[in-house]
């Protein structure tokens, strides 16, 4: 397994929240060595951290749109 940890940061929330999805489901499948193991989760904590920071400034964008209050989301 290549050092997941030097990869290029994803573009998109959803990219990045598609490749932790996948690092989860080989690191669950039990098949990885110690290492890749270990290079898995090191690039998986690096895509938490990218999804919460994204997660964080859109919330702060819709504060921002909704006058300061964040409301509850009707649906689509």
């Amino acid at each position: 397994m290549s050092d997941n940890a030097s990869a290029p940061v994803p573009a998109r929330y959803e990219d990045a929240l598609n490749e932790l999805e996948r690092l989860v489901q080989a690191m669950e499948g039990g098949q990885l060595p110690l290492d890749g193991l270990l290079d898995n989760y090191k690039r998986g904590a690096e895509l938490l951290a990218i999804c919460r920071e994204r997660l964080q400034a859109v919330e702060a964008q819709v504060k921002v749109l909704e006058d300061g209050q964040l409301t509850e989301w009707s649906g689509a």
